[in-house]
Order: C-alpha cells, then structure tokens, then sequence
C-alpha cells in the first residue's frame, strides 16, 4: 500500500539500483551536483536516470521510500546559469540515501557514522555529506558506500 505523496524541494535521480535524493537549501546546487553524478555514471557505463528535479514527490510503499516527478516537470532538469535541459528520466524509483551538503571546516566536517536525516515524519534516509564543487562527486560518494551504482 502506498502512502499519500509530500513535495520536497530537492533532486532525485538513480545510478545502478541506488536512489540519491539530494535535498538542502536552495542554491547549494543540488541539480549540479546530480547532473555531475549522472555523467560521472554514465562514463563509467553505469545505468543512471533522473526521477525528478526541484520538486519530488515523496511516499512510502512497502517500507521504502519512493521518488516520483511532477508531470509538469518530468525528464528536466535546471542547470544553474545554463538553463533547463532533457534528460534520460524514469517515472519512480526507491530512494536509499539522502546527499546533503557538507562542512569543510570545523567540528562538523567529519560527519557522524549513520548519520540518518528526517524528511518528514517517519520518513528518513541514511546522510551522505557532499561538498559543493567537487570534480568529481559520484567517485566520492562512491568511495563512501561501493555499492552505489551495483
């Protein structure tokens, strides 16, 4: 049984089998960033897909947390400063960590161990912290979790 979608500012896509729901505040560059990560995967001959960009629908069905897109929306994606532009999208997909931006100085910059983030209530993914502006984030996320893109 699926549960009533909620809208969360924030971009979805897939690599492989694994959902990345990159959520945080607006002008961290959450498209960039998955964009980046899509065309990371598909150099490296992965699968990848965006479910949705800016506005996800968020639910639960069997205990796992589903992405699905607007229809106004679906297959696009806003690259800050170049415009909107198509991209190789599917309708739904299960969502296994959320990216969040992450600090580069201070005590925070070394994240906690199983970090988990709230999206709602009773709707919450493991934490995977990325900074902005890295060459190359999908190898980093990767490195933290190998078995995204499998």
């Amino acid at each position: 049984m699926t549960e009533a979608a909620f809208n969360v500012h924030a971009t979805a896509i897939v690599v492989g089998k694994t959902g990345l729901l990159f959520s945080g505040p607006s002008g961290w560059g959450k498209s960039m960033l998955a964009f980046t990560c899509m065309t990371e995967a598909r150099r490296l001959g992965l699968f990848t897909a965006l479910v949705a960009d800016d506005q996800v629908l968020l639910s639960r069905e069997a205990g796992a947390v589903i992405a699905t897109c607007p229809p106004s929306i679906t297959g696009l994606i806003e690259l800050r400063g170049t415009g909107i532009v198509r991209e190789d999208h599917i309708p739904r997909a299960a969502m296994h960590y959320a990216v969040l931006p992450g600090t580069a100085t201070g005590e925070d910059r070394v994240p906690p161990e199983g970090e988990m983030v709230s999206l709602a209530a009773d709707f919450s993914l493991p934490a995977l912290r990325l900074l902005t502006g890295v060459s190359s984030p999908l190898a980093i996320l990767m490195a933290k979790v190998p078995d995204i893109g499998r």
